[in-house]
């Protein structure tokens, strides 16, 4: 168990841990010589039958130094809320309070402090001064005790309370969750290296592990080389302790407080957060959008400011002790998992305004007052993660991605999840990603998929159909290229849909030749191949062919219904080998001028003429493989028409 103290300067926080442990927190010669705390401090007290010491976190209790306290704050189990009996509860006081109700830290107790200084009437106002501040608080129904560190009254009742609450203390079950710990201090030991201490927040860690030191985009990779937890040496940690963790190839220099040490598989860094948020009820003005304030998450802080999505009585600001969804908005990106704990101070830092929970470390930028999102965020407030999933999956038109959706709840295993999606949903493995749709989402659309082509084939009935990317482009655009495949995929397993090479169309649509039609198919084969880059023309098929020009141009459509063949103008047609080299010609154009085709360059690069030219491009733009652009043709570069892979 962690104990974690709060209140004001020279209210005897580090004295008393002091007087518990028989440790001097205050460890810094300017600590000693000034006589106040500058830095955190820790201590431990052994305890016979239990298997690991308390922990003691002794905090600065300055205004200047709320910052440092809330580094601290973070992570701790128990709280010890000091008043010191001769001055009563001072500002620093209530600010710790709300800070520790804030993270909802709700186990703890009010110690009034050198009680051996005032009388007995005074010590009793000060304990009704004590009540009267917690009675709203998470400490509203803890125990009061009153001690003297000097004298050592109330101090066995103190350590026999704090060792009950450990006994009882229950450290946070294994939920699958990765190794995080906030690193606090961080110094160099002879013959260890570069050491870095915090609580550990989630997971465990053993040595010889690698984790990820700060943001992914800049921090690194480093090894563990030992571990201390609770003040002894161990093999592996977990959530809860505090841990001293020393690092292989690392110099102190490149280590800062505030810092995540976290499996590499999940670190994060975001510079956008939607949290539900509580503004502190002693707060004496309302918390409105755009107002600039400081984020303290972990053991950092980051300056941003508030965008209220869902205001209480007024849009865009929370009152005073109400709770709302809002989208913070930073300046430096941090390290965030869903279910974190922040607190919210004001832009100079000079008091404590409001705390909440991270619900969503990916917060969109675009939309996120739209009805779709606030649904996403009221859905990944489930009390499971399970939970979390099935309802924002339900709530998701365009899928979601599982490995981004587990890193925002720190789990490393996918499985779980995936077993938690009820039936029906569509899912896709692919380059790195896991996407999921759900059932009724998958089943609206494929009916726009179906819906798509219908109208496709009304349109252009001598065509097969569009290739798949242009389908996408009409029917679903915003949905991810690996759910798209896999959605077709399904259609064509069912038998909606058919596929030849690239395109797409309805099984109906996919017309079968007479014996007549493929008689005379057979005879226009090596004329069309013949006829080159020029293309062939239904007459003079028909006069070459000894057939009647209107079942010429029958069979020719039909084929072109078939995928097989391409016609360019009324009654010019390309086959598909020839059609494939002419827009093996454009890409490589493209590729060469900054992804656009001239009618001038592709004329000179065929031997075409200019008329040609220009009717083979827009062909191209017709079926998706440029897009006309003033007298450019732009190539798609997601198109597959004509490559190998379609």
């Amino acid at each position: 168990m962690i104990v974690g103290t709060a209140g004001h300067i020279d209210h005897g926080k580090t004295t008393l841990v002091r007087a518990l442990t028989g440790v001097d927190t205050d460890r810094l010669p300017e600590e000693k010589a000034r006589g106040i705390t500058l830095q955190l401090g820790y201590a431990y007290l052994p305890v016979d039958g239990l298997d690991e010491p308390i922990g003691f976190v002794d905090v600065p209790g300055h205004e200047r130094l709320v910052h440092t306290m809330l580094a601290g704050a973070t992570g701790i189990d128990f709280a010890l809320l000091l008043v010191a009996a001769d001055d009563g509860p001072m500002p620093q006081t209530r600010e710790h309070l709300a800070v520790l109700s804030l993270l909802g830290i709700g186990q703890g107790a009010v110690v009034i402090t050198k009680a051996d200084r005032v009388n007995e009437a005074r010590r009793r106002a000060v304990e009704a001064e004590a009540r009267a501040l917690v009675q709203h608080s998470v400490l509203a129904d803890a125990p009061l005790l009153a001690v003297s560190a000097t004298d050592g009254r109330g101090l066995p009742g103190l350590r026999e309370l704090l060792v009950e609450a450990a006994r009882k203390h229950r450290r946070a079950e294994d939920d699958g969750r990765a190794f995080r710990l906030a690193v606090d201090r961080a110094f160099t030991l002879d013959g260890v290296g570069t050491v870095v201490t915090g609580t550990a927040h989630a997971g465990r860690v053993r040595t010889g592990q690698a984790l990820q030191l700060g943001d992914p985009a800049d921090g690194r990779q480093v090894r563990v080389r030992s571990l201390h937890a609770q003040n002894r040496a161990v093999a592996q940690a977990g959530a809860g302790q505090r841990c001293a963790v020393g690092l292989a190839g690392l110099e102190r220099a490149e280590v800062q407080r505030g810092q995540w040490l976290v499996e590499p598989s999940v670190a994060l860094a975001t510079s956008r957060l939607d949290v539900r948020l509580q503004v502190w009820p002693g707060e004496a003005k309302a918390l409105k959008t755009g107002q600039p304030v400081q984020v303290h998450l972990g053991a950092t802080a980051v300056a941003g400011s508030v965008a209220v999505l869902d205001g209480g009585r007024e849009p865009e600001r929370l009152q005073p002790g109400e709770q709302g969804l809002v989208q913070l908005v930073l300046q430096a990106p941090l390290g965030a998992w869903h279910g974190d704990r922040l607190v919210l101070r004001d832009a100079s830092a000079s008091r404590t305004l409001a705390g909440g929970t991270v619900i969503d470390p990916f917060a969109p930028a675009r939309y996120r007052r739209s009805p779709q999102r606030l649904q996403e965020l009221q859905a990944l407030q489930a009390p499971t993660a399970a939970g979390r999933l099935r309802q924002a999956v339900a709530c998701a038109p365009q899928g979601l991605d599982l490995l981004r959706f587990a890193r925002a709840q720190g789990l490393t295993a996918v499985e779980p999840l995936r077993t938690a999606l009820p039936e029906g949903c569509l899912s896709s493995d692919e380059a790195g990603a896991t996407w999921v749709l759900g059932a009724a989402q998958a089943d609206q659309a494929a009916g726009q998929v179906l819906q798509a082509l219908t109208e496709f084939h009304e349109r252009a009935p001598d065509e097969l159909g569009p290739d798949a990317t242009r389908l996408r482009r009409i029917a679903l655009p915003r949905l991810s290229e690996p759910l798209w495949r896999a959605l077709l995929q399904r259609l064509r397993d069912d038998g909606r849909i058919a596929r030849r090479g690239a395109f797409v169309h309805l099984p109906a649509h996919g017309v079968r030749l007479s014996d007549t039609e493929t008689r005379i198919a057979q005879k226009a084969a090596p004329r069309l191949a013949a006829a080159g880059v020029e293309g062939a023309w239904v007459r003079d098929l028909a006069r070459d062919g000894g057939e009647p020009e209107a079942l010429m141009r029958t069979t020719l459509a039909r084929l072109a219904q078939r995928g097989e063949l391409h016609q360019v103008v009324r009654d010019l047609y390309y086959p598909e080998a020839t059609m494939a080299a002419l827009a093996g010609t454009a890409r490589r154009l493209a590729a060469e001028h900054g992804g656009t085709v001239t009618a001038a360059a592709f004329r000179d690069a065929t031997g075409l003429g200019r008329k040609r030219a220009i009717q083979v491009l827009e062909h191209f733009d017709r079926i998706g493989l440029l897009r006309r652009t003033g007298d450019l043709h732009r190539l798609r570069a997601d198109c597959l028409l004509f490559l190998p892979e379609a």
